[in-house]
């Protein structure tokens, strides 16, 4: 491949990174993601190492890009499976930056994840908003 090729196909991926943050937030309901954009869109390999990624929120997006392959290895990945994440020990942020991973497969096999993380406004803590004083980890909410 050479570098024109190169830059084409690495400007469509992020460009599809930035349509899956379009339609996320045209299908949210949360004022978080339709309003104050919280949320990030990127793709990862079968490996779970990144490729391309939107330009959304840069702390979702480190974060990510160090969890992906603990969370996808070891896993027996099907068509139509979701993964949904939110805790920090395996990744995350906070609690209410909730991870949805979406294996992608062409002809039969795995090629690779299309993934999102989004702010969620409460995950259940004991106060209102899901950002409580606490001081162990289930209190701010669900893991």
């Amino acid at each position: 491949m050479n570098p024109v090729q190169l830059s084409i196909f690495a400007n469509r991926l992020s460009g599809v990174c930035d349509e899956m943050g379009a339609v996320l937030r045209l299908s949210a309901l949360s004022p978080n993601i339709k309003d104050r954009l919280d949320f990030s869109c990127a793709i990862f390999d079968a490996q779970g190492r990144l490729c391309a990624q939107a330009a959304h929120i840069p702390v979702h997006l480190g974060s990510m890009a160090y969890a992906m392959a603990d969370l996808v290895s070891d896993r027996d990945w099907q068509p139509g499976d979701l993964l949904v994440v939110n805790d920090p020990y395996m990744g995350g942020t906070h609690l209410p930056d909730v991870t949805v991973v979406a294996p992608v497969f062409g002809a039969a096999s795995l090629i690779g994840f299309a993934v999102t993380r989004a702010h969620h406004a409460n995950i259940g803590a004991h106060s209102p908003g899901s950002m409580p004083v606490s001081t162990r980890l289930d209190q701010e909410g669900i893991v």
